[in-house]
């Protein structure tokens, strides 16, 4: 899954985001802990899929 899981200096000041696209891990895991659901997330964030947001929580566990 880690794939999905990208660190580029030019996105996001080098932080780990979902495949190279503006959507820092660390934002996916800050709006699950703020309550969101997957289902929510997907529906406001049409370009995340369900994988992306089990890549940020097993990134996250590895670290």
């Amino acid at each position: 899954m880690n794939n999905r899981i990208t660190i580029d200096s030019a996105i996001c000041h080098g932080k780990p985001c979902i495949r190279g696209l503006r959507y820092p891990v660390e934002s996916v895991l800050e709006w699950l802990a703020g309550g969101m659901t997957i289902e929510e997330i997907l529906s406001d964030y049409q370009d995340l899929e369900r994988e992306d947001i089990f890549a940020a929580l097993a990134y996250d566990a590895e670290q």
